[in-house]
């Protein structure tokens, strides 16, 4: 469904609950980054009626996902650590096109933004299956379905205001680059991504 080119070794799950108070830090802040993202595509593009009309939603969303997050290490009795650099969305980041007009910056900021929420939804995946506390399963299984919908919103609005040949041939140019940063980034249990 996602069309990811490498999928991540499940033995990140087993890392990940080495120490929740990590990994959940980190998901924490990449659902905060997520809804900074959604303000900034609706900041930058307020002339893209639709965009505007379906990424505002995702802001709130998103914040509420953060939320989530908190409330879950305050069950638990985890403090939110400090935030630190998302290799992975850097990394990313790098492949965007340079030097490029408005318009073709959006399509490169949805196709991003849509890789970021697939390998999220991946990941949440693992840990809806095999993280060990049933509770954390459920948890995450809710995560999954979320960023699922927020894949596909980021790819169909790069299919509205772009041609479908081109979308389809810059996404597998980007899932290409992505499966070789997963290759190159160590395994951590301490990151989302």
């Amino acid at each position: 469904m996602l069309g990811l080119k490498l999928p991540t070794d499940p033995r990140w799950v087993n890392l990940a609950e080495k120490d929740l108070e990590e990994i959940l830090t980190d998901h924490a802040f990449c659902e905060q980054k997520a809804a900074t993202s959604c303000i900034s595509l609706i900041q930058q593009y307020p002339d893209k009626k639709e965009l505007v009309k379906r990424v505002a939603p995702i802001v709130t969303e998103e914040w509420g996902h953060f939320r989530q997050v908190l409330l879950e290490m305050e069950k638990r009795g985890l403090d939110l650590g400090r935030q630190r650099k998302d290799e992975y969305v850097n990394e990313l980041l790098k492949f965007e096109k340079k030097g490029i007009g408005r318009e073709e910056r959006l399509l490169e900021k949805l196709l991003i933004c849509a890789l970021i929420e697939a390998r999220s939804c991946e990941r949440f995946r693992l840990l809806s299956l095999h993280i060990a506390e049933e509770d954390l399963k459920e948890f995450y299984h809710r995560f999954m379905v979320s960023e699922a919908g927020h894949y596909r919103l980021f790819l169909d609005l790069a299919m509205q205001y772009f041609d479908e040949e081109k979308v389809k041939k810059r996404w597998q140019e980007y899932l290409a680059y992505e499966a070789e940063v997963m290759k190159k980034l160590e395994l951590r249990g301490d990151r989302m991504h």
